[in-house]
């Protein structure tokens, strides 16, 4: 889970940076006064996807310093050793590039993230290091490997550019239907200032914003399944995947990983809602693997 909070907390403070930016530059294709629509939604589109791909080409960087993350080359210990040489043979039986390895100190859970299939990284923390056996830790390897082998970085940056465009464009449409009826008939322009109207559009982003979060997070869920059935493609089986989620589950960690990262682990706190949820529940994973 680490992987997708850190993905859409960094997303969310590149547009807030861009609305600030452009608000004050007087930039933005809206105002109190009207809007061009097309000239609009090409703008919504430009940064909305700025975000997404902020996001995405900064997440290796991101996600290493937020969890403290230590690069492995398998010259730290048998121990890395194993780690490193157990990814990379599980990401030629992928067919992807060999990803960046790195450990962290933790609870029991790991990520990956990267920009590519082909410039990716794969941490586990010492926590699932001391807490399963090597088959369960090469499940989990596994389960990484296949959100990097599905594509699910480059999809999710897609599918959020495309929710910051529709986030940034009716921000700013509602806005102007506020500010149209806050306006009297003898009025020749909105009772919205300036000011006003660009808190407005922030409120709505805000609100709006939200509401894509649980797209996004419904996303996330389906991806969860697909990389557990890629695991257990690369393994030949599903029996260690399962196991590991039960380990997972036995293990009940108190504390997960980073909010910045958290939804792009294998595994998350349980959400205060279940529409905001990055993972499904570890019972329904285990359910759709050994239907599988």
């Amino acid at each position: 889970m680490l992987r997708i909070i850190l993905f859409l907390a960094t997303n969310f403070a590149v547009i807030l940076l861009v609305h600030i930016i452009m608000s004050l530059l007087g930039l933005d294709p809206s105002g109190a006064a009207g809007m061009n629509y097309g000239s609009l939604l090409v703008f919504a589109s430009l940064f909305g996807f700025i975000g997404s791909f902020v996001s995405l080409a900064m997440s290796k960087w991101i996600a290493k310093r937020s969890v403290g993350a230590q690069v492995l080359d398998g010259t730290e210990g048998t121990q890395a050793q194993w780690l490193v040489q157990t990814t990379h043979a599980l990401a030629d039986r992928a067919g992807i590039g060999r990803p960046e390895v790195a450990i962290f100190r933790g609870e029991p859970n790991a990520f990956a993230t990267g920009a590519n299939r082909n410039n990716a990284l794969v941490a586990v923390s010492d926590g699932l290091m001391h807490s399963m056996s090597k088959d369960e830790v090469e499940a989990v390897l596994a389960h990484e490997v296949g959100h990097i082998a599905n594509g699910d970085m480059i999809t999710m940056s897609l599918l959020q550019g495309v929710l910051n465009t529709f986030v940034i464009f009716l921000s700013r449409v509602v806005a102007q239907i506020i500010g149209n009826f806050l306006r009297s008939d003898d009025e020749e322009s909105s009772s919205m200032s300036g000011m006003a109207y660009f808190a407005t559009v922030f409120a709505l982003e805000i609100v709006f914003g939200l509401l894509a979060s649980i797209i996004a997070m419904w996303f996330s869920r389906l991806r969860e399944y697909r990389a557990d059935a890629s695991a257990a493609e690369l393994l030949g089986t599903p029996e260690p995947m399962v196991r590991a989620l039960q380990a997972l589950e036995r293990g009940r960690p108190s504390e997960g990983l980073p909010s910045a990262v958290s939804a792009f682990g294998i595994r998350n706190k349980p959400a205060f809602a279940a529409l905001f949820a990055s993972h499904p529940s570890i019972a329904s994973r285990i359910e759709r693997l050994k239907q599988a």
